[in-house]
């Protein structure tokens, strides 16, 4: 009988070393395992470089700004109706840099409309004079903003003002154009920030 209860007690004592063994096992498995898993995601680093990102399009309507994040900034996506798009040639003689000749913007949205469809502009959503953030004023011609205002963002920390283009006034602390970043179209309603070529989607 004592032979019995001392082969029992030991099955038991291995039991519960097959166990405990099992278990540090696999503490030291996934204590090894996770750097090596976490190595090969992005780190906050290589998030902040600013890998691209995608935003569909498909719910935005005429005259609506969308905001997204790229790089810790906030980036504007606006769909402009035909009669903001009239107002830029009226500016022209108001903002201090009409032709985008200052490199705000990549080549292919050195134009009238500084975008690659005319009715989309994708701007950084961030000051050029001390990094603020202007506020979307869609409404023409309010009191405080003077009667050569048609519409576009403004702003409120020192008073600079840029059209529907993201062209900055003359005569405000803001010494360029908002900043174009690079985009391209992956389809009609799909567009990836932070990169020119589709192939880096």
């Amino acid at each position: 009988m004592a032979d019995f209860e001392k082969k029992q007690e030991m099955n038991s004592r291995r039991r519960f070393l097959i166990a405990a063994t099992s278990v540090a096992g696999t503490i030291a498995t996934a204590a090894v395992a996770t750097p090596f898993v976490m190595s090969m995601m992005p780190s906050e680093r290589a998030k902040a470089a600013g890998a691209p990102v995608e935003v569909d399009l498909s719910k935005l309507e005429p005259g609506m700004l969308l905001m997204v994040e790229w790089r810790g900034k906030v980036v504007w996506i606006l769909d402009r109706t035909p009669d903001m798009l009239a107002s830029l040639k009226q500016l022209d003689g108001q903002v201090a840099d009409p032709k985008s000749e200052k490199p705000q913007q990549p080549a292919y949205a050195q134009n009238e409309t500084r975008s690659i469809k005319p009715a989309i502009l994708v701007v950084e959503g961030v000051c050029t004079h001390l990094g603020c953030s202007p506020v979307y004023r869609k409404d023409i011609a309010p009191a405080d903003l003077g009667a050569d205002w048609l519409g576009g963002f403004f702003c409120p920390c020192h008073g600079s003002k840029f059209d529907l283009a993201g062209r900055v006034y003359k005569s405000v602390p803001a010494p360029t154009n908002l900043v174009v970043p690079p985009h391209t179209y992956l389809s009609d309603n799909l567009l990836l920030i932070g990169s020119d070529r589709k192939e880096s989607a």
